[in-house]
Parts: C-alpha cells; structure tokens; sequence
C-alpha cells in the first residue's frame, strides 16, 4: 500500500491535465535568452519570420502568423474568412464550439451548425445536406471547421484519406476548409504519415506549438500569402500585435526542431496507462480507443465519482481533468514519465481498494 506521506516527499507533481503543461528544454530557454529579434508588429522580428516561413513550408502552405494561442488562431481564421450572419460547420465535440467562451459568435457574429460525429467521423452525406447556399431567409454556410486529433478528449487521429474527401465535398460546394490542428504532430505520428501528407486539401490551419512540442507558448496559423495578410489585420484588431515577440518564436524554432519525433514516446506512455488501468478494471478505460496521448476514464464500474477522485489524486500530487461527474481525461506528455505512469496507475489502484 502507498502513503500520502511518501508521495509528498517526493515534492513532483504530475500533471495529466493537459499536454500544455509541458515546460520549456534548456535548448529552448538559452534561445530565448539570444534571439534576435525586431518589431513583429511592422513584420521586422527575424526569428518570428523565421518560425512562420519553416512551418509553412513544413506543410506546404504559403505563409505563416505566429500568435499566442489555439484559440485565437481559430477566431482571427473565422473573423478573416467570413462576414457577419455567415454559417460555419464544426464538430459537436470540437474546442473552436466548446471550449472558447461563444467566440465565434462574439468576435465573428457567425452562425454555427454543429455535426455530429461516430467515431470522430461525420457522415459525408449529412455534411453535404448541412451546407447552405443562403438566400432570404437563411445563412450562407462558407466554412467547414475540422480538427486533427478530434475530440480533446479521445484524441483521435483522422486518416489522410477521410480528410480529403471532407475537403473534397467542402470545395465542391465553395467553402473554406479550416482546419483546428493543435495536436496534428499527435494525428501524424498515430497514422505514421508525414503532417504535409494530412494537411492537402486544408485551405488554412493552425498548429499549437506549446502541447506536445513543448515550447512555453504560441501557435502558428497558415494559409495562402492573401489570407495571412487579413489574419494579421485581425490579430491586430483583438490585441494580438507584439513587439519583439522573437523571444517566445525562438522556442517554437527549437520546438519544430528537436520535439516532433519524440511525440510517440507521449503515445506509448497513455497506452501504457490505459492498459494498466484497464487490468484494474476492464471498464475503466478502452484500451483500443487510445490511439493517442489522451485516456479517458470511466468511473462508472467502479462506483467512484470524478469530484471524489480528483479531491483524492490530487493528494498524491497528481492532478487530473474532470470531464463530467462520473469521468476522467489524463493526457501525457514530455514531462510525464514511464515512472510517472506506473506510480499513477499504482496510486489509482490504492484509491479503488
């Protein structure tokens, strides 16, 4: 059996809340320490150029914009390519409609039409009969909203050929495909394909810098040489301008550098939680659904609520996200170790006794 006492000695905390709780490589921080840098806000920092012209050409897009989040990449994407009472699509269980405090209707005063999904998967036919070409009475649906890996909390890798053929259905009847790529690394190195290869027929996305890839901050939308110029007239407009903004770009340098290929090791680690704790209880967690770096654990089996069991690992130092009263996400990442997992699964095992 394991104490609290033993745990606290130990002073760590393990925080499976959220891959963004990775912290900055010593390569990192002595970047920061030395980047040159300009006035990012007349287009002059040389090291945020540098970040936005290698991540477009890591996916084959025109051009870059370095801003500070997910969440505001996606809003200056939707404020840039539609107009008030426009219709957007997005996923029932997507960030852009869940997690961002009504956005696109606040900054955008776009209308949403949500898909539901199986599997991560929308049904081509009802995304088709989904779409509008507006009229007297009804809105103009001009954008298609997707997200790789979908739903923050499954994780799920969408396949090149599913998102091609989403594309090919949006462009058929004249809308924008966006796309939500905060954890696309994460998609690429489930599917083992190259992140170019998933990103073809997306018109403009984004991809976080600060998850997986470790960097303290930033994300950096793409889209054609057009587009980025309005994106950076709506940054702008939301406060997004910065000034010397290289010494937090010189991190995502060193992140598109050195973190991509280590992002399977995140992968390896939540399958090794899953089936751990799955050999605890074979409810708790499908093993088979974890094709990323998120678990998701079902409390029900085991008769435990989610507010009693977060109360509990936090205790023992290890903090947790609540999805609703009876379920759990953990997300691994660089700073969650093999060690880490296995204490956790143990710590877990303790709690359910």
């Amino acid at each position: 059996m394991i104490g609290v006492r033993r745990i606290k000695t130990l002073n760590l905390i393990k925080d499976y809340r959220s891959d963004e709780a990775t912290s900055a490589t010593f390569e990192m921080r002595q970047a920061m320490a030395t980047a040159e840098v300009g006035d990012d806000f007349n287009g002059e920092d040389p090291t945020v150029k540098h970040l936005e012209e290698m991540s477009a050409e890591m996916f084959g897009k025109e051009a870059g914009l370095f801003v500070i989040s997910g969440t505001m990449a996606n809003q200056i994407a939707i404020m840039t390519s539609t107009q008030h009472g426009d219709e957007v699509l997005v996923g029932e269980e997507s960030h852009i409609y869940n997690m961002e405090t009504g956005a696109l209707a606040a900054l955008s005063g776009v209308q949403t039409r949500s898909l539901r999904s199986t599997d991560g998967k929308f049904d081509f036919k009802e995304l088709e009969r989904s779409i509008r070409k507006g009229g007297l009475q009804f809105p103009a649906t001009k954008v298609l909203c997707l997200e790789n890996t979908y739903d923050l909390n499954l994780g799920i890798p969408l396949s090149e050929e599913y998102m091609s053929e989403l594309s090919w259905i949006a462009h058929k009847n004249q809308l924008l495909v966006y796309l939500d790529g905060a954890r696309i690394f994460n998609a690429a190195a489930a599917l083992k394909v190259d992140p170019k290869i998933l990103c073809q027929g997306i018109d403009v996305m984004q991809f976080s810098l600060c998850k997986g890839l470790s960097a303290p901050v930033g994300c950096v939308l793409l889209g054609t040489k057009e587009f980025i110029e309005g994106a950076r007239r709506m940054r702008q407009r939301i406060g997004g301008g910065m000034s010397q903004s290289g010494f937090m770009a010189a991190a995502g340098v060193v992140a598109l550098q050195t973190m991509i290929q280590r992002i399977q090791d995140d992968h390896i680690n939540a399958k090794r939680l899953a089936i751990g704790l799955s050999n605890l209880n074979k409810n708790l967690v499908n093993v088979e659904n974890t094709l990323t770096n998120i678990v998701k654990v079902d409390l029900r089996s085991v008769k435990k609520d989610a507010y009693f069991m977060n109360n509990i690992l936090n205790k023992y130092g290890i903090k947790v996200k609540i999805i609703d009263p009876t379920t759990l996400r953990l997300v691994t990442h660089r700073c969650i170790t093999v060690e880490d997992i296995d204490e956790t699964i143990h710590v877990i095992k303790h709690i359910l006794l």
